[in-house]
């Protein structure tokens, strides 16, 4: 990472001094410290550099010093910086409690007033509405909007082992025999990384045995994690374990891992979130895709979780408004700092680099009227979001760290068989009490 940091920081100063462009380049007037999120192995990485690169070419005025994190350690030193008081002056950010001190904090600029109505009017109303974020205000643009569980189905692997498409829980245990005796799991949810599990699949089971009103009245002090809907939740989770529909083994498979794996037919279903079709189609600096692009429309589909026994709120699927671009707050108002912030952030939401990020699967964009060529499985996303248009929250978008992490934690160790559901449930209550004190 530190040297993918000096590469792009030498880029920019080459840009700058002219030494790239020839002739006589403008001089620098401001450097931009940005934080990007980007993971290195996947495809879309090469268009992500190319990226950066073309908005360097065509501002010589503007000097980018970008440091590239992925997974945890990005959030890791987002926290830090936030609490040190040294953001960069551009930041990727999550809507939701996984960015909660930039939100709560109001470390970031507003962005409906600085961006204006005229130029936000080309994006959905879900991404400009400041009710979808934390803080209650546009602190950041979401560039998606984000279903996290999806079951991407191997559909030829189960027509091959006599199975149709599973539409209820009893379809997936029906399974588990033929299959795990030819050593292919029905389904897998890596979850070494511990959050997978919880903003992948146990949302979207809480929506349905639980529902949102639930966490909104635990919030509220109506309600308690140790009553029986939330606790159903989990043990639909430890079901899952013992059915054998998931193995424990999962929970020592980083998440990196788990398209390679499906890919292979390891599992019949990979659980995982809509912005990983792009792990599957092809790389163009390779030109090799995990999910040949002529097999991905006729083996493969993107299915809903089954129904669920007991479900109070049948077909929902956890979604929430998708990750975008900050702007640090300490920026002084219309300083020259600020407007080439804004340029770069307008140049990160134009047509062009969005229809980048649709063709690479990276995610469909809130920008409305983006078009591009892009593989079966990313053209199955929207397709996905038309016929599951009942959604609930994520589980980590609407609660503490100090909570949700203890749910994280919780559901690996169901996984791993050493706790139970109503243990598990009454954590995550002292938690959420715990949390609560410090807020007095």
């Amino acid at each position: 990472m530190k040297q993918r940091k000096i590469a792009f920081a030498l880029l920019a100063a080459l840009v700058a001094a002219g030494l790239l462009l020839g002739g006589c380049a403008k001089k620098p007037k401001v450097t931009l410290k940005v934080l990007n999120y980007q993971q290195a192995d996947q495809a879309g990485y090469n268009e992500d550099v190319q990226i950066w690169k073309d908005f360097q070419k065509a501002n010589p005025d503007i000097r980018l010093d970008i440091e590239v994190l992925f997974n945890d350690p990005y959030h890791q030193k987002l926290q830090a910086y936030a609490a040190a008081g040294t953001l960069p002056d551009v930041f990727y950010v999550w809507p939701g409690s996984r960015s909660a001190i930039i939100h709560e904090k109001h470390l970031a600029k507003d962005l409906a007033s600085l961006l204006g109505p005229d130029y936000l009017k080309d994006f959905s109303a879900a991404a400009t509405n400041p009710a979808n974020q934390l803080g209650r205000y546009m602190a950041m643009l979401p560039q998606s909007y984000t279903y996290t569980s999806v079951m991407y189905v191997n559909k030829k692997l189960l027509a091959d082992n006599g199975f149709e498409l599973p539409k209820t829980y009893a379809d997936l245990k029906k399974m588990v025999p033929k299959l795990k005796a030819k050593g292919i799991a029905v389904a897998m949810l890596p979850n070494k990384d511990g959050w997978p599990m919880q903003s992948c699949l146990f949302s979207t089971v809480a929506g349905r045995m639980a529902g949102d009103k639930f966490f909104d009245d635990v919030v509220a002090g109506k309600a308690k994690f140790t009553d029986k809907a939330f606790v159903d939740s989990l043990t639909v989770i430890d079901n899952l374990y013992k059915d054998g529909i998931l193995s424990r083994e999962d929970t020592q498979v980083g998440y990196g891992e788990g398209p390679g794996l499906f890919a292979s037919g390891k599992a019949a279903i990979n659980i995982d979130g809509d912005w990983h079709t792009g792990a599957y189609i092809t790389d163009k600096a390779s030109g090799k895709a995990l999910i040949d692009p002529k097999v991905q429309e006729s083996d493969f589909v993107l299915l809903p979780f089954p129904a669920i026994p007991g479900e109070a709120n049948p077909g929902v699927v956890s979604a929430v408004a998708g990750t975008g671009w900050a702007i640090n707050g300490a920026i002084p108002a219309d300083s020259e700092q600020e407007k080439a912030a804004v340029r770069l952030m307008k140049y990160l939401y134009s047509p062009e680099v969005q229809a980048i990020r649709f063709g690479t699967g990276a995610y469909v964009p809130t920008r409305q009227g983006v078009k591009a060529k892009v593989e079966p499985l990313v053209q199955m996303v929207p397709a996905f979001y038309a016929e599951n248009s009942k959604t609930c929250y994520v589980v980590d978008g609407v609660l503490d760290p100090a909570v949700y992490n203890v749910i994280n934690a919780g559901l690996i160790a169901i996984g791993n068989g050493t706790k139970k559901p109503a243990q598990v449930a009454a954590e995550t209550q002292k938690a959420f009490t715990d949390w609560q004190a410090t807020k007095k």
